[in-house]
């Protein structure tokens, strides 16, 4: 008999599923959203309703197909296509693991560019302890705890950014309107593919299915759909507040812009929420990809593989930040396999959330269903092949 939906259940949902926000917005959704808000104003915030959408759409399905077979995406895959496509899973795995720790470096230099902008400590410093605090917490293995803690954590953040949004110029008409009637200004497709592309992220798809087990469908649709909604209201606020800086871009001259428009709080509220950003993905991709190499190759949370991951994800991050170098070619290689990983991890998802002889019908998609998702993954092929060109140019 199915779980019936309280509202302590709920809540709790909400806050276990904010892990997928916490994943997506990092230092790079700061600067991907503030910098389309200072260059084209609210032009841009229909992406991020289409990314947010397509986002829940996806993670729904996703953690539907675990709750109805027991079975992670990476499991399921590897059970419809058997051994024949085993190199397949190394090679998402790969791609995964390649794209978490090249962004991971940039996850822990934007944590602690908010902490030197807070307290003016050393970087060294602070990024040592950073990721010290980030070991600990994926050591104790708890991925609840994680959840919670990344949870708190997001929702302070939502509040700052959402708080200096409020106060900005934006008449509410112009931000309603800007977020449902499509435009794209000259020289804006880069920034749109940036927007979308930092909120529907691939590696989430393997998190959520990985984290949507022993949970009902209500509180699975619930706590991911608020979850997800809280954080793309997030991404809207940071380019709303973005529409307040003009000129050169920098977390710097963000916060500088900030405090002399609204006050001295509100560049500290930019500081706190870029810290939180970066510090919350510092969090979840070392997780995503140790979650990934378990849904994909089979690895137990126990294992010292599955451990080794996250580790080696986080040393990685930690040595980046302490050279305080952008590892600039990672990053060029993280862009082509992101841009071969997404169009492929949709259609797959699409694939298996149909499939009969796994699913019940009460637990495949409905028509609009897939209506809906084929257009997100028509747009994330898109997104791949531009990434890929882009990343070769």
């Amino acid at each position: 008999m199915p779980k019936s939906l309280s509202l302590r259940s709920g809540l709790g949902s909400i806050l276990f599923w904010s892990v997928i926000s916490a994943a997506f917005i990092g230092p790079g959704t700061v600067t991907t959203c503030a910098m389309a808000g200072s260059r084209f104003g609210l032009d841009l915030l229909w992406a991020l309703t289409f990314s947010t959408i397509g986002t829940i759409l996806l993670q729904e399905a996703a953690a539907r197909i675990t709750i109805a077979s027991g079975l992670s995406l990476g499991e399921l895959i590897t059970q419809l296509y058997g051994a024949k496509i085993r190199w397949l899973m190394s090679l998402l795995f790969g791609a995964v693991a390649l794209g978490c720790a090249a962004y991971q470096a940039g996850n822990i230099l934007g944590a602690v560019s908010g902490l030197a902008l807070l307290t003016g400590s050393s970087t060294q410093f602070m990024t040592v302890l950073v990721g010290l605090v980030c070991i600990l917490l994926l050591g104790r293995g708890s991925i609840r705890l994680i959840a919670n803690v990344l949870g708190l954590i997001v929702f302070a953040m939502g509040a700052a950014f959402v708080y200096v949004a409020l106060n900005s110029d934006s008449p509410a008409e112009t931000v309603a309107k800007a977020l449902v009637i499509p435009s794209l200004p000259s020289e804006s497709l880069v920034l749109v593919i940036g927007l979308i592309g930092t909120t529907i992220v691939p590696y989430n798809l393997f998190l959520g299915s990985g984290l949507g087990q022993h949970q009902s469908l209500a509180e699975m649709r619930l706590g991911i759909s608020l979850a997800v909604l809280i954080g793309g209201i997030i991404s809207m606020s940071i380019l709303i507040a973005g529409t307040l800086v003009t000129g050169d871009f920098s977390f710097q001259i963000v916060a500088q812009e900030l405090s002399k428009r609204l006050g001295n709080w509100a560049g500290i509220l930019f500081a706190f929420g870029l810290f939180a950003a970066g510090f919350t993905s510092c969090l979840t991709a070392p997780l995503a990809a140790a979650v990934t190499a378990k849904s994909l190759l089979g690895w137990s949370e126990s294992s010292l593989a599955y451990r080794c991951v996250w580790l080696i994800v986080m040393v990685i991050g930690i040595t980046f930040g302490l050279l305080g170098v952008k590892p600039v070619p990672i990053i060029i290689l993280a862009q082509v396999a992101n841009g071969l990983l997404l169009p492929i991890v949709t259609t797959f998802l699409l694939l298996a959330v149909n499939n009969k002889t796994i699913l019940s019908v009460n637990y495949r998609n409905t028509w609009w269903q897939n209506i809906a998702m084929v257009i997100v993954v028509v747009v994330t092929a898109f997104l791949g092949i531009r990434n890929l060109w882009l990343a070769f140019q």
